[in-house]
């Protein structure tokens, strides 16, 4: 596997040492049977002649997921009696930071940028390169199709142009440390609102949503479940109570099973891995009622892909009960993933049977759950860029005053006052500026500096 720099400039590969590594180590599973006859896919016969060669892959997966899927890859081909492909991954360090990286290349060469396959980050990105025509529709085979369920609970897991499909499904939840609480005499919080009380202040973990792709997929889900001007009351409580905000979603697992933070956003992959080398008996995790999504993480080929038919190859083994077991099945299970675990919800039904727990350390059956709402995709794939700055203005980068603010306006027996942690604008304002003044850096950055400076003006109000 080689992981690329070089010429692309990218931050070198997340390949976490020690002790780092193993915390995170990803281990899904499903049941042992999944493992044995009437769950391969094979190619049609008509890519027989797939030529060997590479395939180009920006991603902000981790490389316990680049290191299973380059191998499970290469033999699904040899299985398949096709020619080995060899994988260079590409790594800018996160979601928000590979599609700065494929705006700035499309906006210099828009017929295409050198790279096949744009992998994980949730569903927001795909949704903006697929209206931008910045990918290259493929379908799969019918009988490929057909495992796939077209939606779960409202929302698409696969595009119906075929310009993106789901690779896994990913589910958005608090993880927290059990003895922290105890020890605080602190109920587990079950709510995104239990999180901005007063009571875990200095106590929540949560990282950038501008370099992570996973956490501003929750900012943007409290938005769109408890409505624009509660939801941003919440986002800045929690703010408030953050204790810092690293660029890596992977560090607010450290922090808790370390003790630095009590309860931390966190997506189920990052909080089942937790568990698993941290144990049941420290920390729990999650999904707050009614109030979250499970939404599919896709894979996607990117326009002008140099090599086009090892691309469409990739896709269908990521969708493929092969593919699949390695998301879903504890590492040394029979056609599971060797080295690392990966602890992910796979979008394939056929994978959880009676009894698929006694192999994963996923907790719940997708196909099984309902969701409290439906989760708009297309405003928030609009919004992406705009969320990302008004989070940074009112509460990343004036971070210092609002906790502040927060600690002396939420002291015993005081209330904040509302506007405080009012939006500055509505939320069909902030739509319209998504889709229009967003896309002038100069009106754009005029924009945010007001924002801050407003903000902050707020916050050293607070009493």
């Amino acid at each position: 596997m080689k992981v690329m720099k070089g010429k692309y400039g990218f931050i070198a590969a997340r390949i976490r040492a020690g002790a780092t590594l193993k915390f995170f180590s990803v281990a899904l599973a499903a049941l042992a049977i999944l493992a044995g006859a009437g769950c391969s896919s094979k190619p049609a016969a008509d890519n027989s002649a797939a030529p060997a060669g590479k395939l180009i892959v920006i991603s902000p997966h981790w490389e316990g997921i680049r290191a299973e899927f380059d191998r499970g890859f290469s033999e699904w081909l040899a299985a398949n009696k096709l020619p080995d492909v060899k994988i260079t991954w590409l790594d800018q360090g996160g979601t928000s930071d590979d599609m700065k990286f494929i705006r700035a290349g499309f906006s210099r060469s828009p017929q295409g940028i050198d790279v096949d396959v744009f992998y994980g980050g949730g569903l927001d990105p795909y949704i903006e390169l697929a209206d931008a025509g910045l990918l290259e529709p493929f379908r799969l085979p019918d009988e490929e199709l057909a495992r796939i369920p077209p939606e779960l609970n409202g929302m698409p897991l696969y595009d119906k142009q075929f310009r993106w499909h789901g690779a896994s499904l990913a589910g958005f939840g608090i993880l927290y440390n059990k003895k922290l609480l105890e020890m605080y005499s602190l109920e587990p919080p079950d709510s995104w609102e239990d999180l901005a009380s007063p009571k875990f202040m200095d106590m929540v973990g949560s990282s950038d949503p501008r370099h992570s792709g996973s956490v501003h997929m929750m900012y943007e889900i409290i938005l769109q479940a408890s409505g624009w001007d509660k939801g941003w009351d919440i986002l800045t409580r929690i703010g408030g109570n953050v204790r810092n905000f690293p660029k890596s979603s992977g560090q607010i697992g450290k922090d808790l099973a370390t003790g630095e933070v009590a309860a931390g956003l966190s997506i189920d992959t990052y909080a089942f891995s937790a568990i698993e080398q941290a144990g049941a008996d420290l920390l729990g995790f999650v999904l707050p009622a009614r109030a979250t999504v499970i939404t599919p993480d896709p894979v996607a080929i990117l326009k002008g892909a140099p090599n086009l038919d090892n691309a469409r190859l990739f896709i269908r083994f990521c969708v493929s009960p092969e593919g699949q077991k390695l998301w879903m099945l504890r590492k040394g299970v029979p056609g599971g993933p060797t080295e690392f675990s990966l602890n992910k919800m796979s979008i394939l039904p056929e994978l959880y049977p009676e009894g698929f727990e006694k192999t994963t350390n996923v907790t719940a059956n997708p196909f099984a759950m309902e969701s409290g709402f439906v989760y708009d995709f297309e405003k928030g794939a609009a919004r992406w860029e705009l969320l990302n700055d008004m989070v940074g203005a009112l509460i990343i980068d004036t971070h210092a005053d609002l906790a502040t603010g927060w600690k002396k306006a939420a002291g015993p027996g005081k209330t904040p006052p509302a506007a405080a942690f009012s939006p500055p604008v509505s939320e069909a304002r902030a739509l319209e500026l998504a889709r229009s003044s967003w896309n002038d850096p100069v009106e754009r950055n005029k924009m945010v500096t007001s924002w801050f400076s407003d903000a902050r003006k707020r916050y050293k109000a607070l009493k």
